[in-house]
């Protein structure tokens, strides 16, 4: 069923569905006609507000778990509330100065998306997510130094100023004097090219026989380069944080689904091609329960906006996903504050 325009709802069901789904989203439980007359938001009898609510469950808008129950919004509802209802939150100054802080925090830029992941997870109340961006450096420099017989430390310098450094295990027999002339070879001949291409380059060399490198040092830097470009592909594509809080009290009275959104999140690679989806939005994105077909039976949501680096240029995309009862008035624009210092750390 497609539900209908906000502005086709009279002002009094407007109203009325407002504060359903308002009741709903705070407490997760359904909205009765006696608690809406209670509250003194809206001037109607019980009777009149239970035929309100009649006329949006036929729309589509709102559902009944049970007869004697109240009213709660349907995916399609929470859909009408976000895009047509919803009045944004900004985040508070004590949340802006709590994401501020994190992202001056010192240390490599793994650690600040961990770091940013177990924040959208705290503030949120949901778990929290963030796509790993996908760098390729290009080679400033790949040094070959000797820790003993048997390995090297390789220190990698990309053209950015990124530096890190890994152990690689020796061929028999390799020198202190091949390590060097490997070390001199990838920074004559390697410089300013990624990984990949330098691998392509030092092979086409290799095979042509135009190579200045005896077969030790061919050795070294085939693995010197090996070394880099598996830990590269091994490196995980989505940081997840926070899944003991989607089991919150409301959860154990539906434990499968719960049990089912877990099981979603552990295929990242899933997962991280549904927060790819939202690279070029603007803003945050939200993807309402069976909207997006992974966490279709879970019935969860996903809210996710891009990060950009310096230039401008979308690198990754964080967000939150957790039961479709979120409270988006406040996430959606904390994830969005949050995408935007994270971009600013990075630079």
């Amino acid at each position: 069923m497609v539900s209908p325009p906000i502005t086709e709802l009279t002002t009094r069901a407007r109203d009325i569905f407002r504060l359903v789904v308002e009741g709903y989203l705070e407490s997760g439980q359904p909205v009765g006609s006696k608690a809406l007359a209670g509250s003194g938001a809206i001037d109607l009898s019980p009777a009149s507000i239970r035929s309100v609510l009649s006329d949006l469950e036929q729309l589509g808008l709102l559902a009944a778990p049970h007869t004697s129950a109240g009213r709660l919004p349907t995916e399609q509802g929470l859909r009408l509330f976000v895009d047509g209802i919803m009045q944004m939150a900004e985040p508070s100054p004590e949340e802006r100065a709590v994401i501020e802080q994190q992202m001056r925090e010192p240390g490599p830029i793994e650690q600040a998306l961990e770091a940013t992941s177990a924040l959208l997870s705290n503030l949120s109340g949901a778990a929290g997510m963030v796509m790993v961006p996908q760098r390729e450096s290009r080679i400033a420099q790949i040094s070959l130094v000797p820790l003993d017989e048997r390995r090297a430390l390789v220190v990698l310098v990309g053209t950015d100023g990124h530096v890190e450094n890994r152990v690689l295990e020796l061929p028999q027999g390799v020198s202190t004097g091949d390590l060097q002339q490997a070390t001199n070879y990838v920074t004559a001949r390697l410089a300013g090219r990624t990984l990949a291409e330098a691998s392509r380059d030092m092979r086409a060399e290799i095979a042509s026989g135009r190579s200045a490198l005896d077969e030790a040092g061919q050795r070294l830097v085939e693995a010197g380069l090996a070394v880099w470009s598996e830990d590269a592909a091994a490196r995980p594509v989505l940081i997840v944080r926070g899944q003991a809080k989607l089991l919150d009290e409301s959860a154990l009275t539906d434990i499968e689904r719960v049990r089912s959104l877990i099981d979603d999140l552990e295929n990242k690679q899933q997962v991280a091609q549904l927060l790819d989806s939202a690279r070029e939005a603007e803003s945050a994105r939200i993807f309402i329960g069976a909207e997006n077909r992974l966490f279709s039976l879970s019935g969860s949501s996903v809210i996710a906006a891009p990060y950009r680096n310096s230039e401008g240029k979308v690198v990754g995309v964080l967000g939150v996903i957790g039961p479709t009862r979120l409270n988006y008035a406040r996430v959606v624009p904390m994830v969005d504050f949050t995408a935007r210092s994270l971009g600013r750390r990075l630079g």
